[in-house]
């Protein structure tokens, strides 16, 4: 089993710019050898005929196939709008 000690936990810490105290450092190298414990024990476990997979429920793509069409006619849109110039709506600036 792999042993982490307060040093090794600082010295991660320090790494990534966190502060821990003695005793949260204590708790987190228990913690993180209990964890690559953890890993060996999933090592023993026969993957043979289990093939890999990236998502462990089936995605397929479900997009639709993007045809333009008109939806709404230009002059009827633009009657609901407060603001529209040659056809555009304005919109006010954010930037």
């Amino acid at each position: 089993m792999t042993q982490f000690t307060k040093d090794d936990v600082q010295y991660f810490a320090n790494f990534v710019r966190i502060g821990l105290s003695d005793e949260e450092a204590e708790v987190y190298a228990e913690q993180l050898a209990d964890m690559i414990s953890f890993t060996n024990v999933l090592r023993e476990v026969d993957t043979e005929n289990v093939a890999p997979m990236t998502h462990p429920i089936p995605l397929y793509n479900v997009l639709r196939e993007d045809v333009p069409r008109d939806v709404l006619d230009r002059e009827e849109m633009l009657k609901s709008v407060k603001e529209h110039e040659d056809g555009l709506i304005k919109v006010p600036s954010i930037l």
